[in-house]
């Protein structure tokens, strides 16, 4: 699996579609998701599954001419998790391309009705290439890889019995590197306390700044995520992770309820990184301070992300990158 800064020859996303999800926010979640279109669509083309004809006429209304719209069955729009996920057979010179389609149950099943999302992994792989169907649930943001073989993930995720009724530690393991090419499998422990959905999903603690270099989110004393951020900056430092301590993690109210915003949710290209912004402007002005200082020569955009946050997710939650192959 190559690193998600590899160059992509497109960018995946969906047009949110769960109502009950977004309590009467969906058009403001939906113009969320076409400001992350628009702004990867200025690097690279984007591909935007609307599930129905309605939905795909407003996706196409909001988005530039670089996204395309194509109409497929979906239940919800976090393709990150299930959408497939793409592997080569040489990361510095891919030539072969296969998407891997992972099972899907909704997190665990904390929503009724995933049986289109559960499918459009495959349907989605098979326009880009050979499909590879693997015998376990996987979500995209549960993993996090560095294309040189380690890949970091939760143990509060992957183990949890919701996912794959207890499947052992080891068999997870080899699942991983024989469908996703790793070698080395990294646990850390849990995720955010705040995150209500996922079950810990590593997408919002952390990203891979290059081989073996991860950005980590930290929280203060006092904070209910001190603890569990402190160790797992232990575990990927005893596991010979270069850490790069990652400190804004913003809170904010929306529908009466309070919601943290990841800034390490975002999304990288080759050229660009997407990130969500919770409207503070003091945390959003460090985050992106610090983004860039470790970004290297990548434009780093901001873009409004407090009702993705509401949703359960950010920029990269709902995107999935399609690896490039050698000219």
């Amino acid at each position: 699996m190559p690193p998600e800064w590899a160059p992509h020859e497109r960018t995946l996303m969906a047009w949110p579609c769960r109502r009950e999800l977004w309590d009467g926010r969906l058009p403001a979640a939906r113009a969320e998701s076409a400001g992350v279109a628009n702004a990867i669509a200025a690097f690279e083309p984007v591909t935007m599954v609307a599930g129905s004809a309605q939905d795909a006429a407003q996706a196409r209304a909001a988005t530039t001419e670089a996204v395309e719209v194509v109409q497929l069955p979906i239940d919800d729009s976090w393709l990150r998790d299930s959408g497939p996920i793409f592997v080569v057979d040489d990361p510095a010179a891919p030539t072969r391309r296969v998407g891997v389609h992972w099972g899907f149950n909704a997190w665990g099943g904390k929503f009724e009705g995933w049986d289109r999302d559960a499918a459009v992994g495959g349907l989605l792989a098979r326009r880009h290439g050979e499909v590879v169907t693997a015998p376990m649930v996987l979500e995209g943001g549960s993993i996090l890889v560095d294309g040189t073989g380690t890949l970091v993930t939760t143990e509060q995720c992957l183990l949890h019995p919701n996912r794959n009724g207890g499947m052992d530690r080891a068999v997870v393991e080899q699942h991983l590197r024989d469908y996703l090419g790793v070698t080395d499998v990294v646990w850390l422990g849990r995720g955010l306390v705040e995150d209500r959905d996922t079950d810990g999903h590593v997408d919002l603690i952390a990203v891979f700044l290059g081989p073996g270099r991860l950005l980590l989110q930290s929280a203060p004393p006092g904070s209910p995520d001190h603890e569990p951020m402190a160790d797992n900056r232990e575990r990927a430092l005893a596991a010979g992770l270069e850490v790069v301590d990652f400190a804004p993690l913003a809170h904010g109210t929306v529908a009466g309820e309070d919601v943290v915003a990841s800034y390490l949710n975002l999304y990288l290209g080759d050229r660009f990184a997407v990130v969500p912004l919770a409207g503070r402007p003091d945390l959003d002005e460090e985050a992106l301070h610090l983004l860039r200082a470790n970004l290297g020569d990548r434009e780093v955009i901001g873009v409004p992300g407090l009702v993705h946050a509401f949703g359960g997710g950010g920029p990269h939650c709902i995107t999935q990158q399609v690896p490039a192959l050698a000219a």
